[in-house]
Order: structure tokens, then C-alpha cells, then sequence
């Protein structure tokens, strides 16, 4: 099973948006090692991320952080070391506009 270490995905939502950073292609496994959540602004802001399994419609249980808070102009790096099946969605959602998510890993084919 060949591996390929990647940027899985990198998005900067609108404001309290529900937005798609990742979704694991078909015939295909992921692991997420380091999800970054950036802070560009001067005043602190929530986020929120989630795991829907196959694409499933977001709810409680999907949330892995929820309204949690990155100061302003800082970061939160979270080392994650999830596995996640063909067609898993990896949302993320911002309280305000300015914050950047990064997500990194390996796809397995």
C-alpha cells in the first residue's frame, strides 16, 4: 500500500461557517498527524472541529473541539493521529473571518 506524507487540506472559512477542509477521496485511508489553527486577527476567536464518518450530516458526536478559543495573532497546534476511511470529512468553522486551518498527513492507496 503505497503512502504519500501530504498537505491534506487548507482553508480560511467565512465566519461561522460550516466549511470542508478535508474529505478522504475513494479507495483511499487517511491519517491526520497535525491540524493548525491560525490566528491572523488581533482578538481572540472560536473555532470548531469536526469528523463526519462518509460524509454523515454534523452532529454532536462528529466534534472533536467545539467553540474552543485561539488567542489573538497566535496558533493551536493539534497533534491528532486520527484514522479515517474513504469519503471522511473533516470540517472546521471559525467564530469570525482570519483564521487559517492547516491539516497534515498521509493518505494511504
Amino acid at each position: 500500500m503505497p503512502s504519500a506524507n501530504k498537505v491534506l487540506g487548507q482553508s480560511t472559512p467565512s465566519a461561522n461557517t460550516d466549511t470542508t477542509l478535508y474529505t478522504v477521496p475513494a479507495s483511499t485511508q487517511a491519517v491526520c498527524s497535525t491540524l493548525s489553527i491560525c490566528n491572523t486577527t488581533a482578538a481572540a476567536i472560536t473555532y470548531r472541529v469536526a469528523v463526519r464518518p462518509a460524509g454523515a450530516a454534523i452532529a454532536t458526536q462528529h466534534y472533536l473541539a467545539y467553540d474552543a478559543s485561539v488567542a489573538a495573532n497566535d496558533s493551536v497546534l493539534l497533534t491528532l493521529g486520527i484514522t479515517l476511511a474513504a469519503t471522511d470529512v473533516v470540517t472546521v468553522r471559525a467564530g469570525a473571518t482570519g483564521v487559517a486551518f492547516n491539516l497534515f498527513g498521509v493518505e494511504i492507496t
